[in-house]
């Protein structure tokens, strides 16, 4: 999924934050929606204005985001992940 034409940011809308194209719910609302067990099905229709592709769009978003920062969890256990 190409989420460069669906998603942007402006900094007089949302103080900057990541949204979909022509609307103001940002990715980080619809991340939240579905970590939160809303299905895509329950999003579309609460929110007709976006569509399927446009959720596809914050997901993708938020991946490729991801991909290119460096992660430091939060709440790292030092000792996960060793045997021995």
């Amino acid at each position: 999924m190409d989420w460069k034409g669906r998603i942007i940011s402006d900094s007089t809308i949302l103080v900057g934050k990541p949204m979909i194209k022509g609307t103001r719910i940002s990715v980080d609302l619809i991340l939240g929606w579905l970590a939160n067990g809303w299905s895509v099905e329950d999003i579309l229709v609460s929110y007709p204005q976006i569509g399927r592709d446009d959720v596809q769009a914050a997901l993708a978003f938020a991946a490729e985001m991801l991909r290119e920062e460096e992660y430091i969890a939060p709440f790292a256990d030092p000792g996960a992940g060793l045997t021995g």
